[in-house]
């Protein structure tokens, strides 16, 4: 598994989704809050409901701009919290596509 992985969130019928056809993910929504922080972080990105890079690990890069930490299990899903952004978001079982587990260990992005 690759350190740092990129997903492409797009707005499809006024939701942020991705398409990952290596995992088998298309139009995967995100939701309960996942989707005001992506709001919130892409604030200054013109046109950012076309598409945008979103570089995600679980450890810390250079450059990474927001972290989400881990907060609880919740319906097969995680709840994460933004220390910036003063938000909290729930991310499906589709991350353990990208991650052997979710746990405490904190989620860098860009």
């Amino acid at each position: 598994m690759n350190a740092l992985t990129a997903i492409y969130p797009y707005k499809y019928e006024g939701l942020w989704v991705f398409d990952d056809p290596r995992v088998g993910l298309v139009q995967e929504p995100f939701v309960s809050g996942a989707d005001v922080i992506i709001d919130r972080m892409t604030s200054q990105i013109p046109n950012a409901e076309r598409g945008f890079r979103l570089l995600f690990s679980a450890t810390p890069f250079p450059g990474f701009t927001a972290q989400l930490d881990w907060r609880r299990a919740d319906l097969r899903g995680n709840w994460y919290y933004s220390r910036d952004l003063d938000s909290e978001g729930w991310l499906c079982p589709a991350l353990l596509k990208y991650f052997a587990r979710a746990s405490n260990d904190d989620l860098r992005q860009v």
